[in-house]
């Protein structure tokens, strides 16, 4: 064989035959010749008298395998976002030249070190959970911040893909992108938005408390000029002191920053609680107010925050039911991450032209109402990770359906903590 094949002699397939012959066992390999240039599957079977060799060209294969090689390779290095694979152990095993550029570091200093050390500390812990999860075989997308070889900080967006062979995890497949320019335009836009707010929050508060001041500056002056009280005008007086009395308590109510408590609360109780609390007043009104609940764990959460939540929605509720009816309020556990409070109503309902404008200051569709109660009840929702949704339907009733996260946020727990 090697008199005719005399050039086979030193490529792997000679070694691959004397291994074989030598251990008595079979052998399975690709093998180029290229004197013929073509691929083959080689499988060699010894027995004691020699080698039973078969050989299938697979060359129209192989070469569909190395350009779909090729291109993903030129996919990966030319790749306009940064784009590398990882090692179980959080390695670079390969990474391109968008990823050298993101970072600063030359591509040979970023393979075999760790992703560790270009991650801002803040947010270190995060990415480890992220990349964890990935490597349990879960796609995960989230943004971090990275440390620049010169020492700035960039705002990225990661996404970690499980890399699968034979049904085995053997790494972590990913893609980075620079959004620093994209955060800061979010926080531009957001303290626009801040500072549109207080505008308009500023315009509301004067012009609530102008109106009364005016009613109060025109009996005043009357009073003057007629150098006599009339107890009429006197109970005015009054009742416009108290309607800015209202307005002011409810403001420091909602701007001013009170000691929290975070704890693992029983919701069920909660709620129970509140309808507990406001059902004589209901009951005055010819209205009741049932309460069902699925089996919910404790959740982490402000409990007297939580209970202002349900006082004013099922006041709302009481408030709107002037021909009396019932108050159906629900405790659902959702899914393994949330819960669900609804508070469903008989009441005169809210038309769609004023649905937009419920949860904005000195909104209100009761006749002396300041809207801020409901302002107040978004912001603890808010602060809390969850959302409020609300159905309506004219002369029919209100679904308010509040979402609640099991767990607290940590930048919640951070920035209440006493």
């Amino acid at each position: 064989m090697w008199e005719e094949f005399d050039d086979a002699i030193d490529l792997p397939i000679y070694a691959h035959y004397l291994s074989a012959m030598e251990s008595q066992k079979s052998v399975n390999f690709d093998f180029y010749y290229p004197s013929m240039k073509q691929w083959f599957d080689v499988r060699a079977y010894p027995s004691p008298e020699g080698l039973s060799v078969y050989f299938l060209d697979i060359t129209e294969s192989k070469r569909k395998n190395i350009q779909r090689e090729q291109h993903y390779q030129l996919l990966f290095k030319n790749n306009l976002d940064a784009v590398f694979s990882l090692d179980l152990a959080g390695r670079y095993v390969s990474v391109n030249k968008a990823l050298a550029k993101l970072t600063g570091y030359g591509e040979e200093e970023l393979v075999h070190q760790s992703f560790y050390p270009l991650v801002a500390d803040e947010d270190l812990q995060k990415v480890i959970y992220y990349f964890g999860e990935a490597s349990k075989g879960v796609p995960q997308t989230y943004d971090c911040r990275m440390n620049h070889k010169s020492g700035r900080v960039i705002h990225c967006r990661v996404t970690n893909t499980p890399i699968t062979i034979e049904n085995e995890i053997t790494g972590i497949y990913g893609i980075c992108k620079d959004i620093t320019l994209q955060k800061a335009a979010e926080e531009s836009i957001e303290n626009a938005k801040k500072l549109s707010l207080v505008g308009q929050l500023s315009a509301s508060i004067a012009h609530e408390i102008r109106n009364p001041l005016t009613t109060i500056k025109g009996f005043l002056q009357l009073i003057h000029a007629e150098k006599e009280i009339n107890p009429v005008h006197i109970e005015i007086l009054l009742s416009e002191m108290d309607r800015i009395e209202l307005i002011t308590s409810e403001l420091l109510l909602l701007a001013k920053p009170q000691a929290v408590e975070i704890g693992e609360e029983n919701l069920t109780e909660t709620i129970n609680n509140v309808v507990t609390l406001l059902q004589s007043q209901a009951l005055m009104k010819n209205i009741d107010i049932i309460f069902e609940h699925d089996p919910v764990d404790s959740i982490r959460c402000v409990n007297n925050q939580m209970k202002q939540v349900f006082i004013n929605l099922i006041k709302n509720a009481i408030e709107a039911m002037s021909e009396g009816g019932v108050i159906k309020v629900f405790l659902l556990d959702f899914n393994p991450d949330t819960v669900i409070v609804e508070v469903v109503d008989q009441g005169s309902g809210i038309s769609k032209e004023l649905a937009p404008n419920i949860g904005l200051p000195f909104y209100s569709t009761k006749e002396k109402g300041t809207g801020l109660g409901m302002v107040t009840t978004y912001k603890i929702i808010n602060d809390h990770g969850g959302k409020i949704e609300f159905e309506s339907t004219l002369g029919e009733g209100t679904t308010f359906r509040i979402y609640l996260p099991k767990k607290l946020k940590k930048e919640y727990v951070k920035s209440n903590r006493m």
